[in-house]
This record gives C-alpha cells, structure tokens and sequence, in this order.
C-alpha cells in the first residue's frame, strides 16, 4: 500500500507563495500518476492539478492556470506543487492522490486516484 504525505501549508498573505509536496513511501512512484486536489469548508473536493508519471502530461484548472506549477522528481518519490499569486479563495485542504492505472494519463477526477494523503492545509488571509 502506497503511502502519502502532503507538507509545506501554512498561512500567507494574498499574493504570496507556497510550496507543497506529496511525497510518497513505494519505490514504484515512477510509475503512476499523481494529482492534487482541494477541499474547502463546505464545498465538494475539486481538481486543482496532475502530472503523468513521466512528467509529459501536465492538466491544471482553469482556477489556477498561471499561478500553479505541478512537477516531479522521480528520484526523490515527490511531487510538487508550486502556488504564487495566492487569493483568499485558494483556502483550503490540499490532497495529492495516486492513480495506478497505467494507461490513464493525468485523470481530473477524484474517483480515477487509488490513493490519497491525509491533506495539508493552506489559508490565504487579504
């Protein structure tokens, strides 16, 4: 069973920066896709981004297309996930997850993800 853990939330001001990681316990990281998603108070878990196992596949929301960068580094089981330009309304508990299914690119869907870590929580205050 695949392990991860999210680190890097915290409080920051409006226009400012964080940088999450998922990283993960199972040497076969390289092999599956990994995306992050959010929950905020109250609403629905949504897609905020995922990354194909070799990285060449990329999809964001439209929410956060240009402010967010999600990449990996295989040697290090990590995903990141790069978030400049913070608003208030990115508040929330951030999630990567992991898709096993191979032939599944980078799924925006929640359901398509085998594993989830236990979310790291990110408040952006104006």
């Amino acid at each position: 069973q695949v392990q991860l853990v999210e680190s890097g939330g915290g409080s920051v001001q409006s226009g400012g920066s964080l940088r999450l990681s998922c990283a993960a316990s199972d040497r076969t990281f390289s092999s599956y896709a990994v995306g992050w998603f959010r929950q905020a108070p109250g609403k629905e878990r949504e897609f905020v981004a995922a990354i194909r196992r070799n990285g060449g596949v990329i999809h964001y929301a439209d929410s956060v297309k240009g402010r967010f960068t999600i990449s990996r580094d295989n040697a290090k089981n990590t995903v990141y996930l790069q978030m400049n330009s913070l608003k208030p309304e990115d508040t929330a508990v951030y999630f990567c997850a992991a898709d096993f299914t191979v032939s599944r690119a980078a799924s925006q869907s929640a359901g398509a993800y085998d594993y989830w870590g236990q979310g790291t929580q990110v408040t952006v205050f104006s």
